[in-house]
């Protein structure tokens, strides 16, 4: 989480009032407050940022995030706090965790302490503890560099309310001014927790038998990786390829993406309970779109591997034409591994659960499209998703656009052998000089056959392309919802598979 003030709080604009019209779409779209998501997460009012202490106990999906309740910018953060049973249906509760004498609430993570190693528990109910950053502003204007230091807060009725820990901080500043994120989880080899934390411009490994004393283990990346801006949200996770288990240590950084502002980059190693040591120093991007940022994964969901992040960036999140809330997060994404080239890739693909959400789909096998081809679908809320497979593709381009010229452009060019999302003409772009862009991401997959599916809300678009190999994020502000579709291709291409289903509002997705 990037937390210079003076950036985030750029000279603000006017918030753009809905528009009314006597049309019902108009109107609807009024009444539910412009640009508000239809099936990621929002809160109802305020500013948001970073996902935080992501946890799944008991049956149910626990979000914390960075929270500002009296504002709409960044402002003294406290831990939100939502639930849901899917993942995609998710009701506020109220704030977690507050400020205090410590300082702000930051980043961190959350873990369900099976073994009670932390003596939280009682009378056998082993405790959900957080383990977060406190940063003290009174110390960050001394400049003493200590003002980051890390604290616990636990929870014994399934995280409804939280106890901070009285012994906090339980990692002090060694002198870093940006010491934050612990990102902790269990380490069985050797019965221990992990910390791994952002330390400036690298990555330090702590460890802990009980989650309250802490020893530094090793540290990494001062010499590998982006270093555009400062390192800080990541995550260590374990996946598995071929029976083998392989680690994989996510950093988000600020600024320094491959096309600008915030993003998200990762390594793929090996781990052993004290050093990370990639296979390779090749840098590598989770998404190449601009919003997705921040993300890290749930605890304790078992085999599957899912993470979360920030939709938007911090090169204009304080300024985008939203009211009464800033910011949502991505749809949930099931994280894996593919190799290409005998390299190993993240892949990231939307959770199945979002399936609750599809309507009747419209299915086509080998759709051949010259020129420009309108999907007439008459769905009104613009909501959707689209699956398409294309053997040997050509330039090809999807076409999201309104009555009013707004229009955002998905496509593939195949000499660049890159894909891309337009948002150069997709309405209220002035807010911020460097919003309306195209933006680019390679090809990674080898594979003769095209694969693409794009999940489409009323401000966003989420790319996922072979499989997972390529992703691309992007949120874009029309001034009419995007209810028409095109696709164009000046050279002709055929889909031998086309689907697009009509995506309901999470609130209209039936009972959990």
């Amino acid at each position: 989480m990037w937390k210079s003030i003076g950036h985030v709080l750029v000279a603000g604009m006017a918030l753009l009032a809905c528009q009314t019209s006597s049309k019902k779409e108009e109107a609807t779209t009024t009444a539910r407050a412009e640009h508000r998501p239809r099936y990621h997460f929002s809160p109802k009012a305020h500013w948001m940022n970073d996902p935080n202490g992501m946890v799944y106990y008991k049956g149910t999906y626990h979000l914390f995030y960075q929270y500002y309740p009296d504002g709409s910018t960044w402002g003294p953060m406290h831990w939100g706090h939502a639930t849901s049973k899917d993942m995609v249906r998710w009701e506020e509760q109220p704030i977690a965790l507050y400020p205090d004498r410590l300082g702000y609430i930051f980043s961190g993570s959350a873990v369900v302490d099976v073994n009670n190693t932390s003596g939280f528990g009682k009378a056998g109910q082993p405790p959900l503890v957080a383990i977060f950053t406190h940063h003290d502003p009174v110390l960050e204007k001394q400049k003493t560099g200590k003002h980051e230091t890390q604290s616990l807060a636990y929870s014994l009725d399934e995280g409804k309310t939280w106890t901070k820990y009285a012994g906090n901080p339980v990692l002090p500043n060694p002198g870093i001014s940006d010491f934050r994120d612990p990102k902790v989880r269990w380490f069985e080899p050797q019965k221990k927790w992990i910390m791994t934390l952002a330390t400036k411009d690298r990555i330090t490994f702590y460890s802990s038998p009980n989650l309250k004393t802490w020893s530094r283990e090793s540290d990494f990346g001062r010499d590998r990786g982006a270093h555009g801006g400062v390192w800080e949200c990541p995550d260590l996770l374990p996946l598995t390829h071929n029976g083998k288990p392989v680690w994989v240590l996510i950093v988000n950084i600020n600024p320094g993406a491959p096309n600008g502002g915030s993003g998200t980059q990762y390594f793929v190693g090996d781990f052993d309970g004290k050093t990370f040591k990639p296979y390779t120093d090749k840098t590598k991007w989770m998404d190449y779109g601009t919003d997705n940022y921040a993300g890290v994964t749930f605890a304790n969901t078992g085999d599957r591997t899912i993470l979360m992040g920030w939709m938007s960036n911090w090169q204009y999140a304080g300024v985008v034409p939203t009211a009464p809330w800033r910011s949502a997060t991505t749809v949930p994404r099931t994280l894996g591994l593919r190799e290409v080239n005998k390299e190993l890739f993240l892949t990231s693909e939307p959770v199945e659960e979002l399936d609750v959400l599809n309507g009747e789909p419209i299915s086509m096998k080998n759709r051949k499209v010259e020129n420009r081809y309108e999907l007439t679908t008459q769905n009104e809320t613009g909501l959707f998703r689209l699956d398409l497979k294309a053997p040997n593709p050509t330039d090809f381009a999807i076409v999201l656009a309104n009555d009013r010229g707004n229009e955002v452009e998905i496509g593939y060019e195949k000499t660049a052998n890159a894909y891309y999302i337009d948002r150069t003409q997709s309405g209220k772009t002035g807010f911020e000089k460097g919003f309306g862009k195209r933006h680019i991401a390679p090809r990674l997959s080898t594979d003769s056959t095209l694969s693409l599916t794009l999940l489409v809300d009323v401000a966003s678009v989420e790319l996922f392309a072979d499989g997972g190999l390529t992703v691309m994020t992007d949120i874009f502000f029309p001034d009419k919802d995007l209810t028409r579709l095109f696709i164009k291709s000046a050279r002709g291409i055929t889909f031998t598979d086309l689907t697009y289903t009509p995506l309901k509002p999470a609130d209209e997705a039936g009972g959990q």
